[in-house]
């Protein structure tokens, strides 16, 4: 069976495991039954336990699905420490599914299943040596990849019901009231955690910082949690930001970014009171210096900024080019410490943020989106999950939720080394191209031609060139070569669900 943006789909995979394929982007207005957790009713006034094997044992049962947050980054202490008691006790036939899943955890995760304790995998994204190992076939079962506003829509339908929620944070009280904002370990909003905190069945707080009651503000509430671990230490706070925050020096990311400043002042969305969203990186937070001067330049305010939220952006913010700041997640401790300081910057749980199926999520109201991409075909579908080689090492993240504003511009360099970005067909479709607007690379721009209006709009910018993106296919194919054809097999090992919850591609095992 083939979908809606031509990738052919396992038809007994998808009816075997109760999916639908791809077929548009638009998401309608269905009426939804929201599920609810399990609760047992808790009295007394001190949740503490000073062990992770005690709470480990009385809440888990093989088969259960547990969860964790990935707010910590590469910093992250508690996935390590919980993951190695629950293998040591003898667990079996777990589904995995946190927020995502970064380096510092692939190791034991990796362990965990050749040991048999983790036999399905829900989750962002992965990279390094586990999206290595999966690709290769060493998962039981194939990995469900969601993007942070669809993994919202799946907690909330049921399609993922978590049992136990282990989450990390920096500080809470004796009864649960727990925040990202203070502690040794800040990282900022808790956005991700709270879909976790909300729904699972049992909720399990770790912090190294157990503070006097009641712990305002509060974004994770004692009426949620069961338990509260006091462990040595939740995060090593230098790793929690690194690399986010680089400013690039490098001309090629530079002249990119300043071509996609050309192309938001240019459009019909610079105006006062527009909204954006930025990523993180080099090249954006080059966009956002210099959107910085144009909306200087031009006496414009945006009326708010959305996703993950750095330094450069909480910086509008209190300049008072931005009014608000919506925060589901912050890359840098400098944002974090906005968070605290600044009420304006409003922490949001996933489901506000980009969860399809609510009464209103905020990326329904973003007219200007930056997004990065490892390939871009010249169908505007992009691929933010698989290398040039066929192995995972991405994450959807916000991509596909993000896209849906009004002006998406996706931002890649025409090739990376000897590897092309933009390619005839992608190797996995992640975000289609009735979502992209327009491709900003050094060498000019390609507008999606359904966007008739834009190209009105951009045609006459000077010094930015605009190409038909075939032609850019072949500039890049031109400077590196045809690549040899990928070799997989059969087997599926992992389903990309589009933010509805229908297949938009699956990722194929890679040939040894």
């Amino acid at each position: 069976m083939k979908n809606n943006v031509d990738r052919e789909l396992p038809t007994d995979l998808l009816q075997q495991m109760n999916y639908q394929p791809f077929a548009t982007t638009e998401i309608g207005h269905p009426e939804v039954q929201r599920v609810a957790p399990k609760v047992r009713v808790t009295t007394g006034d001190d949740k503490v336990v000073d062990s992770i094997k005690k709470v480990v044992v009385a809440t888990l049962k093989d088969g259960m699905t547990i969860s964790f947050h990935h707010h910590f980054r590469n910093g992250d202490f508690v996935f390590n420490e919980v993951m190695r008691v629950i293998i040591d006790a003898g667990f079996k036939n777990l589904t995995l599914a946190p927020s995502s899943l970064t380096g510092v955890m692939n190791d034991i995760v990796i362990e965990a299943i050749k040991a048999g304790t983790i036999t399905n995998i829900t989750s962002s994204g992965m990279r390094g040596s586990l999206g290595d190992f999966v690709s290769h076939g060493g998962l039981e079962n194939p990995v469900i990849f969601r993007s942070h506003g669809n993994r919202a829509r799946a907690i909330e339908h049921g399609d993922i019901k978590i049992d136990v929620a282990f989450l990390g944070v920096p500080s809470a009280d004796k009864l649960g009231n727990a925040n990202g904002m203070e502690g040794d370990a800040v990282f900022g909003s808790l956005g991700y955690a709270l879909m976790d905190a909300q729904y699972a069945d049992k909720v399990v707080l770790l912090t190294d910082n157990i503070v006097d009651y009641p712990n305002t503000p509060a974004s994770i509430k004692q009426t949620q949690v069961d338990y509260v671990i006091k462990v040595d230490k939740v995060g090593d706070p230098d790793k929690i930001g690194s690399g986010a925050t680089r400013f690039t020096k490098d001309p090629k990311e530079l002249k990119i970014a300043e071509t996609v400043n050309n192309v938001i002042t240019h459009s019909p969305y610079f105006k006062d009171g527009f909204s954006f969203q930025t990523g993180s990186g080099g090249a954006a937070l080059a966009v956002t210096r210099y959107l910085r001067q144009s909306m200087i330049d031009n006496q414009i305010k945006a009326s708010f900024a959305l996703g993950g939220i750095t330094k450069p952006t909480t910086d509008l913010l209190n300049e008072g080019l931005v009014q608000k700041v919506m925060d589901v997640q912050d890359f840098d401790k400098g944002a974090a410490d906005s968070m605290h300081t600044n009420r304006n910057q409003q922490e949001i749980d996933a489901s506000w943020y980009a969860d399809p199926d609510n009464k209103g999520a905020m990326v329904d109201q973003l007219d200007v989106v930056i997004l990065s991409a490892l390939e871009i075909d010249t169908k505007f579908n992009v691929n933010v999950m698989t290398g040039s080689d066929g192995v995972i090492r991405g994450a959807i993240g916000g991509h596909q939720d993000a896209a849906t504003g009004k002006l998406t511009i996706i931002s890649a360099p025409l090739v990376r080394g000897r590897i092309a970005t933009v390619v005839p067909d992608v190797t996995t479709v992640v975000t289609p191209g009735d979502s992209v607007d327009v491709l900003v690379t050094e060498y000019g721009i390609a507008i999606n031609p359904k966007r008739q209006d834009l190209r009105q709009a951009l045609s006459h910018i000077p010094g930015v060139p605009v190409y038909d993106i075939a032609d850019l296919q072949k500039m890049a194919e031109k400077r590196v070569g045809t690549p040899k054809p990928l070799e997989f097999t059969d087997r599926t090992v992992a389903l990309i669900e589009y933010r509805d919850g229908t297949i938009i591609d699956t990722v194929k095992q890679v040939k040894d």
